[in-house]
């Protein structure tokens, strides 16, 4: 574990969403007051979703909805990193995406060009609206060497019902097809999200702290040099860190256990 102290010296919090500020479609213990916290003492903070199918728009509005005025701004997800990530490599190129339209603008946004000619990158999202003539073509693609990215690795979506699947249950589907697996994987646990975000914010990725409750995507972050605190509020309970290879550098049971830390520490 990191001295507490370390706590007020981090220059960004970087927040997941289901299980950690809300579940479903209410907010958990000290979800409000810790923003409050962040606010007062201008820490910059940002939400960061392995969700590529949604728009920044749509989850500003979900945790509006909820009574949390929060700007589009606050929200990060896989896909805009996915976009800086490969604007870094080729400015412009030709992407071929399998993804829902909201993935599509914000390719677009970045100044990609959407095209299943002359392809620059295959790029496989999140995508609710998938056909099989899409997945066909991304096939051909990645089996004729197209280099084949993925915007994060998540197997399956949690809903309040259970699960759907996800980007990683389609990748399985691209694999047994074509024999590839992604070139790269931009989102939670890697580190081209955190490059990008650290791009994006102009901070060093030390500065950076990763709050979620997933020991696999949002602890696992921590390899790439930022800090964690894992929350009990949502997937994960405290057995479950004994035998898990990611260890976070604090534990708290939920956001208003890490806000009380916080102010008795500084």
């Amino acid at each position: 574990m990191t001295n507490n102290n370390d706590l007020n010296n981090v220059r960004c919090f970087l927040l997941d969403m289901d299980g950690t500020f809300y579940l479903g479609d209410k907010l958990l213990p000290g979800a409000r007051e810790f923003l409050a916290m962040l606010d007062q003492r201008g820490v910059p903070y940002l939400f960061l979703t392995n969700n590529s199918s949604r728009t920044r728009r749509e989850y500003a509005e979900k945790i509006r909805h909820m009574g949390v005025a929060i700007e589009e701004n606050r929200i990060f997800t896989s896909g805009e990193a996915t976009a800086i990530t490969l604007a870094r490599r080729k400015p412009g190129a030709n992407l071929y995406v399998v993804g829902t339209p909201a993935l599509e603008r914000e390719f677009q946004e970045h100044g990609f060009h959407l095209t299943a000619e002359n392809t620059d990158f295959a790029v496989l999202g999140f995508d609710t609206t998938l056909t099989y003539e899409k997945i066909w073509k991304f096939c051909d693609l990645v089996a004729a060497g197209t280099p084949y990215i993925a915007t994060h690795p998540d197997i399956n979506c949690p809903t309040e019902t259970g699960f759907m699947p996800d980007i990683g249950a389609m990748m399985a589907m691209i694999a047994t097809s074509t024999g590839r697996q992604p070139d790269l994987i931009v989102g939670k646990p890697n580190a081209p999200i955190v490059e990008a975000l650290a791009e994006k914010l102009r901070l060093p990725i030390e500065s950076l702290c990763m709050v979620g409750d997933r020991l696999y995507t949002d602890i696992a972050l921590g390899k790439t040099g930022l800090l964690t605190v894992l929350v009990l509020s949502g997937e994960t309970h405290a057995e479950d860190l004994e035998a898990s290879p990611f260890q976070p550098d604090w534990v708290m049971r939920d956001l208003a256990g890490l806000m009380e830390t916080m102010q008795n520490s500084g």
